[in-house]
């Protein structure tokens, strides 16, 4: 059962089916970053750590509004539909649901913020966490562009309120790390990881008419179809647009490439499309 809301921090994980690997290419784990940029940006979460490992990935985010199922959704099913097209692969990438674990900000967004970049030095992949280039901990160090969607403020300033000392007093919290346990001793319930009176807060906000089925939805979509149907089939060109995103097997960049248009054109499509579909089902036009 999940229990979101508004302001949520989650530990994030997914991986891959059969224990294969999500990511057969530097293409891959880019592409991946991409999407994960495009889900934060139109959903706005606030990715504060993220680490691609072989065969899964990490991601601490948080949620401003109570979208996690949803961000999820998208993330895992656009990027799945990307690596059976690219690789000429079909079935599921991912095994079953992604793990969503609750965090107490205060107390532990530091610690699993290390544990997250310290993943393939703990795997012996790398000597460093600065070695491996697709984690978090470049951009927070300053020694890689940060992406939009990676925001490193509130972890820094967690240091202090001067950046390039906060960047050092970081990269020494993460070295003091390397070969230290886990938080994973102190999680409660499997879902948990917080004080007593946090878990005791997160279980009054669980809803007791939330449905037991979680079969992930990208697994209930049929085979996606090309882009070109959306084009031929739906007028005006925005509506195309929206429509094909709302499919989940496209990324924004995909069909703005399809589209001749840019990305920005096609995120404001589909904010249009969904501002429109709430209002009509407000006016009880039609229902979805």
């Amino acid at each position: 059962m999940r229990i979101e809301f508004s302001g949520a921090l989650y530990h994030v994980t997914a991986r891959g089916n059969e224990r294969r690997s999500i990511f057969l290419s530097d293409d891959d784990r880019s592409r991946f970053l991409d999407t994960l940029g495009e889900v934060c940006a139109r959903l706005s979460w606030r990715c504060h750590a993220y680490c691609q490992m072989t065969n899964h990935y990490h991601l601490l985010v948080e949620t401003p509004e109570a979208n996690l199922s949803r961000g999820m959704r998208q993330l895992n099913g656009v990027y799945t539909q990307y690596i059976n097209r690219r690789h000429r692969r079909v079935g599921h990438l991912f095994q079953g649901r992604f793990s969503g674990i609750l965090v107490q900000k205060e107390t532990y967004l530091l610690e699993l913020a290390r544990y997250i970049v310290l993943n393939p030095v703990r795997a012996r992949m790398v000597p460093a966490a600065g070695e491996w280039p697709w984690s978090s901990y470049r951009p927070t160090v300053g020694l890689a562009y940060r992406p939009e969607f990676l925001t490193t403020d509130w972890l820094l300033t967690a240091f202090c309120n001067e950046r390039d000392l906060a960047r050092r007093a970081f990269e020494r919290f993460v070295a003091d790390g390397t070969g230290q346990p886990g938080p994973w001793a102190r999680l409660k319930n499997q879902i948990y990881l917080g004080s007593e009176r946090f878990v005791e807060e997160m279980q009054g906000r669980i809803d007791a008419k939330q449905p037991l089925d979680e079969i992930p939805a990208t697994q209930k979509r049929p085979v996606a179809r090309d882009l070109a149907y959306y084009a031929d089939r739906f007028s005006p060109r925005d509506l195309a647009i929206a429509e094909a995103y709302r499919s989940g097997a496209y990324s924004m960049r995909e069909i703005a490439i399809h589209f001749g248009v840019s990305r920005m054109t096609v995120s404001r499509a589909v904010q249009r499309f969904e501002t429109a579909l709430k209002q009509e089902q407000r006016n009880g036009q039609w229902e979805t």
